[in-house]
């Protein structure tokens, strides 16, 4: 079967001689621009009971979620060898370099962890954390995702961000001075973007020295602050046509060698209030490649480092 992009899980297999599967835990981290410290509230697309399970329950010991975690993927997935601890919900750097020690450690104590995947923000990367970051990659597997979701400085501002595409492009620059693998987020169909700023926003990132992308569709949890402008009529969502469409558009102009780790969000459950599409995750995976032949193109096919502007301008 052709291959129209390079799936995260085909890394995963080139990687690693046994089956690998991502344990999502929650460490008991906040953000700063849901305490204060740089805004309140949060993103407003955000709700991390939709996306990660142990934030909705009494918070359990690192050690303790590996452990269910790990009993449930052999149960339930069919033969999952070793695990990759994800410390996903909130920002997982934002604690003294001591503590954040302890809680990776406490991780990589499990004989059947042989990795560690930490999700953070541009604006809580310290250089005394990406020391400690340097330090783990020489001993385990490391994956540092740091959340962009768009260039565009207005759309930051109007989701709540609190921090700029200028403080995303300093820490990918002290980020890869330490040759530390990296993804990035990024969500298409916020509010106040279209077409062209989607694609700009692509574009920008295809020239960056980041290993690998995840991609999603604006999705609206319940508990979100954008779920009230939903309900008041005030947010068009993408369809899933239009994603098609758009996810394709997005993968040609990414570099080949970019790893893609996501192509869509949350599709259903109990949080999520739309869009609801119906299609589960194999089938749009399905359609994606359906696009992809009718085109006769795949990713990177329309990746064109010369032709980009210069890191920081996205005016």
């Amino acid at each position: 079967m052709r291959r129209y992009y390079n799936a995260y899980s085909r890394y995963l297999r080139s990687r690693f001689p046994q089956k690998v599967y991502k344990l999502p835990l929650d460490a008991g981290f906040n953000c700063p621009n849901r305490d204060g410290r740089v805004a309140f509230g949060g993103c407003t697309f955000c709700s991390n009971a939709s996306f990660s399970p142990n934030s909705i329950c009494p918070l359990k010991s690192i050690r303790e979620q590996v452990e269910e975690g790990i009993a449930v993927y052999r149960k339930r997935r069919f033969g999952g060898e070793k695990f990759i601890a994800y410390f996903q919900a909130f920002t997982n750097t934002d604690a003294p370099v001591e503590h954040l020690a302890a809680l990776y450690d406490e991780a990589l104590s499990h004989p059947d962890v042989i990795g560690l995947a930490i999700a953070t923000r541009p604006d809580c990367l310290r250089e005394p954390v990406l020391d400690l970051l340097n330090d783990l990659q020489k001993r385990t597997a490391l994956f540092l995702e740091v959340g962009l979701q768009s260039i565009h400085d207005e759309t930051l501002r109007q989701v709540n961000r609190a921090h700029t595409f200028a403080d995303f492009a300093d820490a990918v620059e002290r980020i890869k001075k330490r040759d530390l693998y990296l993804s990035t987020h990024l969500i298409l169909g916020l509010p106040g973007e279209d077409r062209e700023m989607m694609l700009k926003t692509a574009d920008q990132v295809a020239r960056m020295p980041i290993d690998a992308v995840k991609l999603t569709h604006l999705y609206i949890p319940r508990q979100s602050p954008l779920a009230q402008a939903y309900r008041r009529g005030e947010l068009t969502l993408l369809t899933l046509s239009e994603y098609i469409q758009l996810i394709c558009d997005v993968l040609e102009r990414l570099p080949a060698r970019l790893i893609i780790e996501r192509l869509m969000g949350e599709l259903d459950g109990e949080d999520i209030l739309a869009p609801l599409w119906g299609k589960h995750k194999g089938e749009i995976l399905e359609m994606i490649e359906a696009e992809f032949a009718r085109r006769g193109t795949c990713q990177g096919i329309l990746f064109r480092e010369t032709s980009l502007s210069p890191i920081g301008n996205s005016a």
